[in-house]
């Protein structure tokens, strides 16, 4: 894109991280490191940092609905991304604009689920999700605890590959046209799931007639904070750039596994630190992680 190229624009809807490593943060990094200008919509304001969140603060609905109308009288956004609702009503509300037709190419990403495995989303809410947002959506990205709870299959079942395939499936009967279920909680690569860690870690795509299996290495890191939000944010960006879903999915993959490759023994903070999403760490000969 020369410097006279007007850039592509993406929109995220989701809460801001005072940490700066996950929410409508890192989706602004993920989407600039695109070449994609993201616009956002704030849901709500946390306190948090890479040890823990420590207070949430909801924006209020009409406040939400005005920052939309905000954005759309004046952007031709090629992809919206959902990050942190939060709320039923919040869900509701964008999928009454997704109804409509606000959104190009929507990427759902249903947070719902700490990285714990804590739900922090009512029964009302996951309803409203499966009955109202993600029949709107052209991808939904369920890490694999969402994946569970939407789909009432126990977490301890997905274990493997053909039963991600199978969760997809399922998941994909609420409407969305593709499904991407990560591999990041999975036994061994999750500390709540203790297990051997394997070489490769697994997300699944399930599209119309596609399935495809999408394996990076596994990377020995703490930094792992903001990788759901990345990947979507990422493959939005992707969207926005004209690029079909698998083709989107593919490239943000590759971006969040060289964004955690970038900052894997970084020490920014205590806790579970950011990504690399800009290239700044350095391959073991010195040149930027980005350079390939």
């Amino acid at each position: 894109m020369s410097p006279a190229d007007t850039p592509a624009v993406a929109l995220t809807i989701a809460g801001s991280d005072s940490g700066a490593g996950a929410g409508l943060q890192a989706d602004l990094k993920a989407m600039a490191a695109a070449g994609v200008f993201g616009t956002t919509v704030v849901t709500a304001v946390t306190a948090q940092n890479t040890k823990a969140v420590t207070a949430v603060h909801p924006v209020p609905l009409e406040v939400i609905d005005a920052q939309l109308d905000a954005i759309f009288d004046d952007f031709a956004v090629g992809a919206t991304k959902t990050g942190l609702l939060g709320r039923v009503e919040v869900i509701e509300l964008v999928a009454r604009r997704a109804e409509r037709g606000d959104f190009t190419n929507l990427v759902v990403d249903p947070v719902a689920v700490a990285s714990s495995g804590a739900l922090f989303l009512d029964e009302r809410g996951l309803d409203a999700y499966r009955e109202k947002l993600l029949p709107q959506a052209l991808l939904v990205t369920p890490n694999l605890w969402e994946a569970s709870i939407l789909s009432g299959t126990p977490v301890e079942e997905l274990d493997s590959p053909d039963a991600m395939v199978e969760v997809a499936r399922a998941i994909r009967g609420f409407g969305s046209t593709w499904v991407l279920v990560k591999g990041g909680h999975l036994p061994g690569v999750d500390r709540h799931r203790p297990g051997v860690a394997p070489d490769d870690v697994r997300d699944v795509l399930v599209g119309p007639g596609v399935t495809e299996l999408l394996d990076a290495s596994w990377i020995d890191t703490r930094n792992n904070h903001g990788t759901g939000c990345s990947l979507a944010a990422s493959t939005a960006a992707h969207l926005a750039l004209g690029h079909d879903v698998p083709v989107a999915v593919r490239r943000a993959k590759q971006f969040v596994h060289r964004a955690l490759l970038g900052a894997r023994d970084w020490s920014l903070g205590v806790g579970h630190g950011p990504l690399d999403p800009f290239g700044w760490g350095n391959g073991p000969d010195g040149s930027s992680v980005l350079d390939d």
